[in-house]
């Protein structure tokens, strides 16, 4: 199985706030139980060679929250941080965050910045946590840049296209998302990696993040595995495609 597994995984962490209640519990109990499992997920990716694994922590439209959660999960965010960065690096694994830091606090952003010092030259897993990010967000820095280009002589109207504009998109040298996963059981994107995710597979499932164990990331990974990705082309030409690269070339 191993070699069809998906080398880049995307997921939308959803259900934190509905497991909690359901428990008569505070939402932030929710998103404690929710970071507890991401230390399940990250650990079964390390072990089973997935080389990306991409989770949506905090939208650019969760700042529409009340602000007394804003506030805990951000303090999460930084407990986090301090607890997990050691033993992510130990794990071999990546640390990366992708979105606007400008809105978090200098205490976060330095935070951030020594966990991604500190993990950066770990090769196992590349753990990406998107925060404060949206897929809106990051096409339109990427025309920013692009833009600013052209304004300064450096590039001409006609060599932009969709080549240099991904160029310039977070995760740019990483490889696109194979699958995406949402838990929760809504059913669409969110904004999330709206670029990145034009050929991802997509699976959806009605677990709730803090249920959604390496049981359940399984079933998502045996969906993926059965599909047949063709990027465009007919299910004859990646037929032909596979048989080619099967065939061994006599020399």
């Amino acid at each position: 199985m191993e070699h069809r597994l998906p080398r880049h995984v995307a997921i939308i962490m959803d259900g934190n706030g509905r497991w909690a209640r359901r428990r008569q519990l505070p939402r932030i109990a929710g998103h404690r139980a929710g970071v507890e499992n991401v230390r399940n997920i990250v650990r079964y990716c390390a072990e089973s060679g997935i080389e990306v694994l991409t989770l949506f922590a905090f939208s650019s439209e969760n700042w529409r929250r009340p602000p007394a959660e804003v506030k805990l999960l951000f303090e999460l965010f930084l407990i986090v941080l301090d607890q997990e960065v050691e033993r992510l690096h130990e794990a071999g694994v990546r640390l990366r965050i992708i979105g606007d830091r400008a809105a978090f606090s200098a205490k976060l952003q330095r935070a951030i910045r020594e966990a991604e010092v500190r993990t950066a030259g770990n090769d196992r897993l590349h753990l990406v946590i998107a925060a404060n990010y949206g897929g809106r967000w990051d096409i339109a820095q990427a025309a920013r840049t692009v833009a600013a280009q052209v304004a300064r002589g450096e590039l001409e109207v006609d060599a932009i296209d969709a080549d240099l504009i991904a160029s310039h998109l977070e995760l740019a040298d990483l490889p696109e998302p194979d699958l995406f996963i949402r838990s929760g059981g809504e059913q669409r994107i969110s904004n999330y990696l709206l670029w990145q995710l034009a050929y991802s597979e997509l699976y959806f499932t009605d677990c709730l993040w803090p249920d959604f164990d390496t049981v359940e990331f399984e079933k998502a990974l045996d969906s993926y595995i059965v599909r047949e990705r063709r990027f465009g082309m007919t299910g004859e030409q990646v037929s032909g495609e596979r048989d080619a690269v099967a065939t061994p070339v006599p020399d």
